[in-house]
């Protein structure tokens, strides 16, 4: 088969409830040019092998199954499908998440087709959180479209974003983020560098649902594994901001990153863990001890007296 002018990137593992829906959004696409699904699968424990199988025997010209005998972790599961695609774009949509507009790989690819300076585009995303029976939409205020707002403010859903497979493997040759087990999501750091090497468009129209699970590494229900996700992407944009940003932000990130965690020290956890983390903070940034928020929300937690919520033994 030549080779689609679109892959899609789609990684599951345990996504039994919800890959089928995940495969139909992108079935349902409408385009005029060539699109392939690449589904890396990671040894589930779950029917999500199997749904995957069933599908691909079904659509064997859109198709392809990339997985091996055993679990090699998130990291390397996305690695190896990216690597897989063979479009001039990669677009993705993990096996939890999914796509509602029929013409969201058309818009894309149009857009990115009509204007080579533009490393990659993102739509609108709905945020669907059972847990609360809410839904919201990403980004909430102005989108980002250049690496320092990115840095600033990151609004991009990954499941709304389609990118040059070109940019995506000069990502890998230089950053090797596989590598890097501090850094607790993938996509993050790879459209931070696709935006320090090219420019970003946005879509103001919702094309794609991103479900927030209860256990996922971003919204776990477990107070400090929330903050170490949380410190993470901080890192990650200081990290970016170290080597492409001239460290312009560095100061913004720092109180960012310790205001983040001391919002949610504020309503879980103990004074004294949250006194710990602030002066963790103001020893690494001086310029913290004279940051108004960090006292307000501390007497925001004396006033509230909030019983600790105890952190989940590992």
């Amino acid at each position: 088969m030549d080779a689609p002018l679109v892959s899609v990137c789609m990684t599951a593992y345990n996504h039994e409830a919800y890959l089928a829906e995940a495969i139909e959004g992108v079935l349902m696409q409408r385009t005029a040019f060539g699109v392939e699904l690449v589904l890396g699968e990671d040894c589930s424990t779950d029917r999500t092998a199997e749904i995957g199988r069933e599908y691909a025997a079904r659509y064997p010209g859109r198709i392809r199954l990339v997985a091996g005998p055993e679990n090699v972790g998130w990291r390397a599961n996305y690695r190896r499908t990216v690597a897989a695609c063979r479009g001039k774009y990669v677009a993705f949509c993990d096996g939890d998440d999914r796509w509602c507009d029929p013409l969201k790989l058309q818009m894309q690819a149009e857009l990115l087709e009509a204007d080579p300076s533009c490393g990659m585009c993102y739509t609108r995303t709905e945020k669907a959180d059972g847990r609360r029976g809410v839904r919201e939409y990403l980004p909430q205020g102005e989108p980002s479209t250049d690496f320092r707002s990115l840095l600033r403010s990151y609004t991009i859903g990954n499941c709304s974003a389609m990118g040059r497979r070109d940019l995506l493997e000069r990502f890998y040759a230089e950053v090797r983020p596989e590598l890097r087990s501090e850094w607790l999501t993938g996509d993050v750091p790879m459209w931070l560098w696709v935006a320090a090497h090219a420019r970003i468009a946005f879509i103001d129209r919702v094309a794609a649902v991103h479900r927030v699970l209860e256990r996922s590494v971003s919204h776990d229900p477990d107070y400090a594994r929330r903050i170490a996700f949380c410190d993470s992407v901080a890192e990650i944009g200081l990290w970016f901001d170290d080597r492409y940003g001239a460290r312009r932000d560095r100061q913004r990130l720092l109180r960012r990153k310790s205001e983040v965690a001391l919002w949610v020290l504020s309503r879980n956890g103990t004074a004294a863990a949250y006194l710990a983390r602030w002066w963790k903070d103001v020893r690494s940034c001086p310029s913290l001890l004279f940051d108004a928020a960090g006292y307000g929300l501390f007497v925001k937690k004396l006033l509230l007296r909030r019983k600790p919520e105890k952190p989940e033994k590992p």
